[in-house]
């Protein structure tokens, strides 16, 4: 069986910046109906103890848990000194995950430098997450790579976006702490086949993002792609209530249940508001029952 969470996409801006209380979105997120609340590192106004307890209490006392801290740790910075300090805020952040109540914290490979070759940036990303996993088994935490397009605070897109390099870091890392959190949208943003893209990883996810895209009339995939063949985020590929869009979220959940799946999926959309979640947790609630119910 599944556990289906949210993630407020639409008002990330907003309650890092303050204009929304965290707490304010926790109240307003009973209206979704799910069993977890996923939160971004971003959210947290302090990492004090006092006040990461009042964040699982009052998620807890609405019947909720809190199960991923989304985290996007820069790995690729060709400064040797920065690659550590973010080690040590990944490690701080999987402490904070733990008394959170979370067992999973969300990791990235970094930023795609221009001036980092692809050897040197995954040998960095694998020598910085080998350097979280202590932490995380002694926090009861796994750490989980998202296939990922580009964290909203970046100048450059994910090192790891496509496959190649994203395959290469997973196989380099063998740890019953170290999964993948999958994405199927970020796979179709890399030009790539979200369900293909699963197939090449499944044994390894251990939570998931669900959300789904769907083109503007009179736009097609191939006339989005760039160079390299990734799509980026082009104003005409726009994020839409999960199940109506591109994804083929039928072929996603039967092979994950298929594999013994039964981790987290997050909802990661609803950027035109509470009513879209709320259509995006229905449907995935639907698909818990087709495809989940009888493990």
């Amino acid at each position: 069986m599944i556990s289906i969470a949210a993630f407020p996409k639409c008002w990330i801006e907003d309650i890092c910046s303050r204009k929304m209380s965290l707490f304010n979105w926790i109240e307003t997120a009973t209206a979704l109906e799910c069993e977890g609340l996923e939160l971004y590192s971003g959210f947290l106004e302090s990492h004090d103890s006092g006040y990461l307890k009042k964040i699982r209490q009052r998620i807890e006392s609405l019947g909720m848990t809190m199960p991923m801290m989304c985290y996007s740790p820069d790995f690729t910075n060709p400064d040797a000194l920065i690659r550590a300090k973010e080690t040590e805020k990944q490690q701080k952040m999987i402490q904070v995950t733990a008394e959170l109540g979370g067992r999973f914290c969300r990791t990235l490979s970094g930023q795609r430098y221009p001036e980092v070759s692809v050897q040197d940036g995954i040998d960095w990303v694998v020598s910085c997450i080998e350097g979280c996993l202590k932490t995380s088994e002694r926090c009861g935490v796994k750490l989980v790579i998202e296939n990922h397009y580009k964290d909203g605070y970046w100048k450059y897109p994910e090192f790891a976006q496509k496959k190649e390099v994203f395959l290469d870091i997973l196989r380099r890392i063998d740890s019953s702490v170290f999964g993948v959190q999958y994405d199927p949208s970020n796979a179709l943003v890399a030009g790539e086949d979200p369900v293909e893209f699963l197939a090449a990883v499944i044994q390894r996810v251990m939570t998931m993002h669900a959300s789904d895209r769907y083109l503007l009339p009179g736009t097609s995939l191939e006339d989005m792609r760039e160079a390299d063949g990734t799509l980026g985020y082009p104003k005409n590929l726009c994020h839409g209530i999960v199940g109506k869009g591109l994804i083929r979220y039928d072929d996603v959940f039967s092979r994950l249940s298929r594999a013994g799946f039964t981790g987290w999926v997050s909802i990661e959309d609803g950027m035109n508001g509470l009513g879209e979640m709320k259509a995006s947790v229905d449907f995935l609630k639907q698909m818990r029952t087709r495809y989940f119910m009888n493990m």
